[in-house]
């Protein structure tokens, strides 16, 4: 097979690698502190393995979605009237990354000091996503939206990949911390082409007003009119509820492993390696199919095997069993999120592409509260992670019915 190195090579495929090489980098975070190592440390070491570190999780991942819920919306229309979206990515980036870094030195007992840094680094990731996401319909054609989301979340699950690849050899040997401020560095390093190569649009806007009051008048005025938007409204509710699950599970899945099954940091590091690999696939397969059968078909799809993966994940007894949920797990893990955010850019009007993504931001991260409280609360009360992760299958429910509603252009 010959490779056509002129097409490849040209503005648009570059721009598109550019921006999913972000992709790339920032989910060394979300692998190494969201989900696994930090997360894992927290409740182990930070927490004493204590039931209560589970609710003291769900409280550093409640207050940091709650914050990031309430400035998305903001930001979003803030970016959407400058279009400087790469100064408040940029922005975000870095507190993302110093307050990484910055773990290495929480130890055991300084719980409100872990909860403060780790509150701190999850908005820089979640609210640079608001502006990392409005980049789609300006680097994409909507025909190829889906492909252009999949093959984005298809480079971060490359990028988890490679930073377990650098965790690995440092939990082997007991230098746990020194994890923190490695993925910091990874997203430092990875991150820079998208803010040196990626063009940002440029407007000439007059501007008589404050940006903030800008952008609260943008958001009064899109919240009053949102009876005009009744299929994104519902798209955006129904995101919500499924999204909660999915979040839900992304937190606990390391917890869960090792308070439950018994996994050591290592059998840790290998599962969630094989997680990602099969992540990418999914990311790649379901964008592609996504746009031949369309997004709301593939969502459902992804749904199901999300079921399957909570409702297993509740009665698995071996661990060689939780490594084959691990393998189900990882193909609806990116694909869900991936044609979610093509549906999406698909459902929103072209002149309120950032202003709206802030939305879709809202209703994400306000998604990743509740969840994660329940699950928190469910398990200290009962003492059972068991009971704590079918909760999550309420969500999914809820979150099909009213996607079931939702129109989807031809």
């Amino acid at each position: 097979m010959q490779i056509n190195w002129k097409k490849f090579l040209s503005e648009k495929y570059r721009r598109v690698f550019y921006w999913s090489l972000f992709d790339f980098a920032n989910t060394s975070f979300s692998i190494t502190i969201v989900t696994f190592v930090y997360a894992v440390y927290f409740k182990e070491t930070v927490a004493s393995g204590q039931p209560i570190g589970d609710f003291y999780w769900s409280l550093g991942t409640g207050i940091s979605m709650f914050i990031v819920a309430l400035i998305s919306p903001f930001l979003g229309a803030i970016a959407d009237h400058s279009a400087g979206k790469k100064r408040f990515l940029l922005f975000f980036t870095l507190l993302c990354i110093i307050s990484t870094a910055l773990l290495y030195f929480i130890s055991e007992g300084k719980i409100i000091e872990g909860l403060i840094l780790f509150i701190l680094a999850n908005i820089g990731f979640e609210a640079g996503l608001v502006f990392y996401d409005a980049f789609l319909p300006e680097i994409s054609e909507e025909k190829n939206f889906g492909r252009t989301s999949g093959f984005g979340f298809a480079m971060g699950y490359i990028g988890s990949f490679a930073s377990l690849m650098i965790v690995y050899p440092l939990v082997l040997n007991d230098l746990v911390k020194l994890s923190f401020p490695a993925a910091a560095i990874f997203f430092l390093i990875f991150s820079i082409p998208l803010f040196l190569f990626l063009p940002d649009t440029k407007q000439n806007v007059k501007r008589e007003k404050s940006y903030f009051s800008i952008g609260i008048e943008r958001i009064t005025f899109t919240i009053s009119n949102l009876k005009n938007y009744k299929n994104l409204a519902l798209f955006l509710l129904a995101f919500f509820f499924y999204i909660e699950g999915i979040n839900t599970a992304i937190y606990f899945s390391g917890i869960y492993a090792k308070s439950t099954l018994n996994f050591n940091f290592s059998e840790l590091t290998i599962f969630f390696m094989i997680a990602q690999t099969t992540a990418v696939l999914g990311s790649i397969i379901f964008g592609v199919v996504a746009d031949s059968i369309g997004q709301k078909k593939t969502i459902y799809l992804t749904l199901v095997i999300w079921f399957l993966v909570i409702f297993s994940a509740s009665i698995v007894q071996s661990k060689t069993g939780f490594f084959i949920i691990g393998i189900i797990a990882g193909l609806g893990m990116g694909s869900t999120q991936s044609v979610s955010r093509s549906l999406m850019s698909k459902l929103t009007p072209d002149d309120k592409k950032t202003e709206f993504f802030g939305f879709y931001s809202f209703f994400g991260k306000s998604s990743a509260i509740f969840g994660p409280l329940v699950f928190g609360f469910v398990s200290w009360q009962t003492g059972s992670q068991r009971l704590a992760i079918l909760t999550t299958g309420l969500f999914f429910t809820v979150g099909m019915i009213l996607l079931s509603y939702v129109k989807e252009k031809e």
